[in-house]
């Protein structure tokens, strides 16, 4: 019996036999003027003829024929067909099973369009299963775990639950946070390094823009291990450098990583222990592990290439039933060693305590007993009474209070407390420069430290 794995996660679609990554290329497609090409030759193509480029059709898997009229006649599924095509011809002679590990953002109809095309190209799948499961292979004693992973539009942040095994708990999905805009970001933070440092534009042709994207992935795995990165590119019969600070390509993206790093923090409760665990394309993205561990806590776990392929393959088997179709798997059990985290000496978050909740123009003191919220004075010392008609408030909504040296938030509510525009699951620690929101459209608080010596 011969079995192979894939995960169909567009930035980079990898198929795996259980020891080897036999396939690892992104979910793009170019439609030239004879033939229709996918993965890392479409992606060749992608500045130099960007509007005969798909990279859309896997995060939207569908059958609408697209609007652009150069492919009106083709749908995000007859691509995907293509590129499954372009990967099975090669590596799928003989093999009787294929496993799929899916990203939590396909949908179920999705799903059923994959299955479908999956039977009309006769692949034999006989499970899937989500891919944050199947990355993770070990259980994190004493520990929260949440896995992310990165797509070419969209972050994954799945938390994990561990009744003796691995299994879905809860699941946020950044829209339009995903490796390709990061990757605009980044090429133009490298175009200004070379315009500054050698007068040379590689944004002003096509062909050196290309250069440039086809480098860029070199040039951030670098920077993830060095304080900057020298760069170069050939133009015409001239050899141009420039040097970036890895410090600058960080930045650059600081409004992304926030925005993961905000979500991270909501899936954590107060009193959890967090174990983060990323994939290889997430390590590779420069500065973002180490803000994330700075700001949520915890211990950083990266996963090697191609471990969420690799997962599926050691994990599942078939489960169909005659007659039946296959269903998605959202739970499996461990087949690697633990790793108790609880034993570990984990630091906690760096970012600054608060030390007052700031409403309108009043600062409210955070501290050892519970600063109230809510909508009707409950006889609770600290009590912060806001307008009883604004909908979504509760009598006793959620409190705030120092312990075990953080400042937590605890929600006790059932419309829910929001944290950065994420909803807190029953507590949280806070930060300084947090908002806090509750009701609808809401109250809207400030987290805030002051120096208690000048007030």
């Amino acid at each position: 019996m011969t079995r192979l794995a894939i995960h169909l996660n567009d930035a980079d679609i990898t198929l795996s036999d259980g020891e080897r990554v036999t396939y690892r290329e992104p979910g793009f497609a170019y439609l030239g003027h004879e033939n229709l090409i996918t993965g890392s030759e479409a992606f060749a193509h992608s500045r130099i003829d960007p509007r005969r480029i798909q990279h859309h059709y896997w995060s939207d898997l569908n059958t609408v024929p697209f609007s652009d009229s150069r492919f009106s006649h083709l749908s995000a599924a007859d691509l995907a067909i293509r590129q499954l095509e372009q990967i099975w011809e090669p590596k799928g002679e003989g093999v009787d099973e294929l496993i799929v590990a899916v990203p939590a953002y396909m949908s179920p109809e999705s799903l059923g369009l994959f299955l479908g095309i999956a039977s009309e190209l006769k692949l034999p799948v006989v499970a899937m299963v989500d891919a944050a499961v199947a990355s993770t292979r070990r259980e994190y004693k004493g520990a929260v775990p949440v896995h992310i992973d990165l797509s070419m539009h969209k972050t994954t942040l799945t938390r994990i639950a561990q009744p003796g095994m691995a299994q879905t708990d809860r699941i946020e999905i950044l829209d339009n946070v995903g490796l390709y805009s990061l990757y605009d970001t980044w090429l133009t933070t490298v175009a200004e390094a070379f315009v500054q440092q050698s007068r040379f534009d590689p944004l002003h042709t096509a062909e050196t823009e290309q250069m440039l994207l086809n480098s860029l992935g070199g040039w951030l795995r670098q920077a993830s291990s060095h304080d900057s990165v020298t760069m170069e590119l050939e133009s015409g019969n001239t050899s141009y450098s420039a040097e970036v600070e890895s410090l600058a390509l960080i930045g650059a993206a600081a409004s992304a990583y926030q925005q993961i790093a905000s979500v991270l923090r909501s899936l954590f409760r107060a009193e959890d222990l967090p174990a983060i665990q990323v994939t290889d394309r997430i390590a590779r993205m420069p500065g973002l592990t180490d803000m994330l561990k700075a700001r949520v806590g915890g211990e950083v776990f990266v996963l090697e290439p191609g471990a969420t392929a690799r997962g599926a393959y050691a994990r599942c088997r078939g489960n169909t039933a005659a007659g039946q179709g296959v269903s998605l798997l959202r739970q499996l059990p461990w087949d690697q060693s633990a790793i108790d985290i609880g034993a570990h000496s984990v630091e906690n978050p760096d970012a600054g305590l608060p030390t007052h909740l700031l409403y309108g123009h009043r600062a409210y003191s955070i501290g050892n007993s519970p600063l109230v919220l809510g909508s009707q004075d409950s006889g609770d010392d600290r009590y912060v009474a806001l307008a009883s008609e604004m909908p979504g408030v509760s009598r006793k909504h959620c409190s705030l209070l120092r312990k075990n040296g953080q400042c937590v938030v605890e929600d006790h509510s059932r419309y829910g407390t929001f944290l950065n525009g994420h909803r807190v699951d029953g507590s949280s620690v806070l930060q300084a420069g947090d908002s806090l929101r509750i009701g609808s459209p809401g109250f809207e608080f400030q987290l805030i430290t002051t120096d208690t010596e000048h007030g």
